[in-house]
């Protein structure tokens, strides 16, 4: 390019950021974040003000619309390249749907959440729900979930025997060999992880800077999952403490439970599960001394075959202390927290069982008031004194009950329980699909975001499904799709919401991350484990974690990701940590950008503007009116040179970019760089399937720390 063009070019962009009537599309700008929303969580009629960006000089007028009403904006404020017009909506108490109206000349356009139209729809609207707030604590927070049988093993003497009981069609199994890979059908085998282990590896959680700890269920269950509960008011002895025990496991070939004497000992006596719950009690008091905070998981919209309300398995039947279950008997005290079809007491297997499994009993709340009240109990319980819990991570939480209807009800009034319980705690639900409903201020504080993080990410990386069912080539390195996928699923959020979404690469339901990056489609039963492990890429975990760490929601790590854990969908992605295989290059690296992440509050609460896309590229801007920070993905294999434009985020000339991360095919630096900005421009170059983040900062500032 000569000096000539140069100058037009130069020229160009001063006259599109300063004049009229030429609409300066890329300035104008707004959200629901803290800085155009104030306050973001406002209380039940408080007033809202609420603010729009446009270019400097740029627009004749802009206009806030909501319900039937038109209130014109005034400019309240202007900096170098922008404008920023201002309007108040007073007294407001129902849930606020809004968009803007912009007029420059002859061109005249709207603004929602889906950016500049011609059109309004109110899908895409703006959305604040007042008297809706989630916990401060939560919003960007860094977590790490634990599935505790695979995590350390700190106390064997609590170990599940083999043979200690039946369950499933076969016995339960003591895995002797802690790095065997998990059996197809190995919800009976246990490898011993438990409490006591995460206590010893307290220093190790806290030094990888983790700020929350998310439990798989810790409640008395049969299976290493947990999923299917046995008594909600205790944690499993198997896990926690066993100080009464005998030696009676199942002999010859006795398959019922009744006479499973060590198994029934451990589960029932009072003895162990005060000891039990009061391990508990020290785990989140220990993580609460290092600023660590538990959520448990809740599974309430079913139950185990072994549930003391149930007692399929003759468990509690003879035991003192304990009333007899509605399988056992007709005039069952909770004959009512379970539906029946036939009466046939005793012994009666005629309940429904969730998704047809009588292993797992659904829970009839609509005909229990008991029942009902006695799971706001637990909510209430585990959040409470002497437990103090932070909150609850909810299992299938929309197919509790039997209709929508009377799910919205529940919810409702468990968020009421918890909440008055301790008004801090998180509310967070496992669902598919979209969540809007439920994301209303009254139930759901949030979900985990498999549509509005892990699949988008995942497709883009990888061109993987999430379970490694898939591939597909259309979606792998497609930016307009990942934008596309992320902006719409996005919409059915409101911003206390998305900030402390479980943003997760991984879990204890999908395939790991790191498999993924291997393109093997299939399970371990049609593989093998070890394939999962074949030709995976560290580089691309690398940048799907560097995107993880800087969206805005809470980034979870499941655990072992950061050690270089591989595998296939469920059983095979509940592999134990590695300890004593780790790759401890992988983990520093988890260690250097979760600082980063912590270190810049944008990162956590700052509003999110596209900056580029292309094929196998992306770069994203984090801004707020101090900080700004630009991501840049580079998923190719191959170098890459982009001019990009970063002045919409606010970074103008007399800024440069400072390199304050980069990752890349061999491993990653914090080594400073850095990049000027000129024309509101930067010239990035990128290597082959790395990633970039980079902090605005003004000249002088860089010069110094450069010196």
């Amino acid at each position: 390019m000569d000096i000539n063009r140069c100058f037009e070019v130069e020229k160009a962009f001063q006259y599109i950021t300063t004049m009229r009537p030429f609409l300066n599309k890329k300035a104008l700008f707004a959200d629901t974040t803290e800085e155009y929303v104030i306050p973001m969580q406002p209380k039940i009629g408080e007033d809202i003000r609420i603010r729009f960006r446009t270019a400097k000089n740029n627009v004749d007028m802009v206009c806030l619309h909501y319900s039937d009403k038109v209130i014109p904006m005034k400019k309240v404020e202007a900096d170098h390249l922008f404008d920023f017009y201002e309007c108040v909506v007073e007294n407001v108490t129902e849930p606020l749907s809004y968009y803007y109206e912009i007029k420059a000349g002859k061109v005249h356009c709207f603004y929602n959440r889906k950016g500049i139209t011609r059109e309004v729809q109110e899908y895409c609207n703006f959305r604040v729900i007042p008297g809706f707030e989630t916990p401060d604590w939560a919003k960007g927070a860094v977590m790490y979930q634990i599935y505790v049988d695979r995590f350390c093993n700190g106390d064997p003497s609590n170990d599940v025997e083999t043979r200690e009981y039946f369950y499933l069609n076969d016995y339960s199994v003591k895995v002797e060999d802690w790095y065997k890979y998990p059996a197809q059908m190995g919800v009976r085998e246990f490898y011993g992880g438990d409490l006591q282990g995460v206590l010893d590896k307290m220093d190790y959680l806290e030094d990888l800077g983790i700020e929350v700890i998310y439990f798989n269920p810790l409640f008395v269950s049969p299976s290493n999952h947990k999923y299917d509960i046995q008594d909600y008011d205790n944690i499993d002895p198997h896990i926690g403490r066993i100080v009464e025990d005998n030696d009676e496991i199942l002999q010859g070939d006795c398959r019922e439970n009744r006479y499973a004497g060590k198994y029934i000992k451990r589960v029932a006596s009072k003895a162990n599960l005060d000891a039990s719950n009061a391990l508990f009690a020290k785990v989140v008091e220990e993580a609460h001394r290092r600023g660590i905070r538990v959520i448990l998981d809740g599974v309430f919209n079913h139950c185990g075959s072994f549930n003391k309300w149930l007692d399929k398995e003759r468990i509690y039947e003879n035991q003192e202390g304990y009333e007899k279950g509605a399988y056992v008997q007709a005039d069952s005290k909770y004959r009512s927290f379970f539906r029946f079809h036939r009466d046939q007491w005793p012994y009666n297997g005629s309940y429904d069982g969730w998704w047809g499994h009588d292993t797992l009993p659904k829970l009839n709340y609509e005909e229990s008031e008991q029942l009902y009240e006695y799971i706001l109990g637990i909510g209430k319980k585990w959040v409470s004194p002497p437990y103090n819990a932070d909150g609850w991570r909810l299992d299938v939480a929309a197919d509790l009950g039997h209709s929508p209807e009377f799910n919205h009800c529940f919810w409702k009034d468990f968020r009421k329980a918890v909440k008055e319980a301790n008004p801090q705690a998180i509310i967070l639900a496992e669902h598919y699909g979209p969540a809007k409903d439920w994301l209303n201020g009254e139930e759901w504080d949030t979900v985990m975001n498999y549509d509005a993080f892990m699949e988008p990410v995942t497709w883009f990386l990888t061109g993987m499904q999430k379970h490694s069912d898939d591939y597909r080539e259309d979606l792998y390195g497609n930016a307009d799709s990942f934008w596309g996928a992320m902006a719409h699923h996005e919409m059915n959020f409101t911003t206390p919401s998305l900030q402390v979404a479980m943003n997760e690469l991984s879990n204890h339901d999908h395939s790991r991350f790191l498999t993924r990056t291997n393109h093997k489609v299939g399970r371990m039963h049609t593989l093998g484990s070890n394939v999962a492990e074949e030709g995976v890429n560290k580089a691309v975990l690398r940048e799907a974690v560097t995107i993880q760490m800087t969206w805005p929601g809470a980034p979870t790590i499941y655990y072992g990701d950061e050690a270089g854990l591989c595998g296939f969908t469920d059983p095979d992605n509940r592999r134990t940590y590695p300890w004593g295989r780790e790759d401890h290059a992988l983990i520093d690296f988890h260690k250097e950008i979760i600082k980063i992440h912590k270190q810049n509050k944008v990162l956590k609460t700052g509003s999110l503007l596209r900056l580029g896309s292309d094929y196998q590229f992306l770069a994203y801007a984090r801004f707020d009116r101090t900080d700004r920070m630009v991501v840049v993905i580079n998923n190719r294999t191959g170098e890459i040179t982009k001019e990009l434009s970063v002045w919409e985020a606010g970074i103008e000339d007399g800024m440069c970019l400072e390199r304050v991360f980069l990752s890349y095919e061999d491993g990653f630096t914090t080594q400073p760089h850095s990049y000027e900005v000129k024309g509101g421009m930067a010239r990035i170059q990128l290597s082959s399937h790395s990633a970039l983040i980079l902090k605005a900062v003004r000249k002088k500032e860089s010069e110094q720390e450069l010196s």
